[in-house]
């Protein structure tokens, strides 16, 4: 009799055991699907505002990239400073923006920080 309890504790054991490894990776952190289509939408907003703009061709060379708090990083090239200073301003007023860091750099190489 008591082989058998054991024996059924056992076979429980081996069925349960994988479900549950399984259900921790379940819950590991993965990104929620909603996050990932706020960022997305920020960063097309953004780019939408930098073409947009009379100068079209200034923004060619500018990246946008947005995480889903909010947070707006600008990166590539400008050929003035207030090209640069016009980007962040178009990035800081879209809507769902707390913060841009500019990672911007000027045709002739001097990065200029935010």
């Amino acid at each position: 009799m008591k082989i058998k309890v054991a024996s059924i504790c056992i076979m429980v054991g081996i069925l349960v055991i994988p479900r549950i490894g399984f259900t921790a990776d379940l819950k590991m952190d993965h990104p929620d699907p909603t996050a990932i289509v706020k960022d997305s939408d920020t960063t097309t907003k953004i780019k939408a505002r930098l073409s947009a703009d009379k100068h079209l061709g200034k923004f060619k060379s500018i990246k946008v990239d947005t995480d889903n708090n909010g947070v707006v990083w600008l990166s590539g090239t400008a050929h003035l400073l207030s090209e640069e200073e016009k980007a962040i301003e178009i990035a800081r007023s879209t809507e769902g923006v707390v913060i841009v860091h500019s990672n911007i750099k000027i045709k002739n190489g001097h990065p200029i920080s935010d």
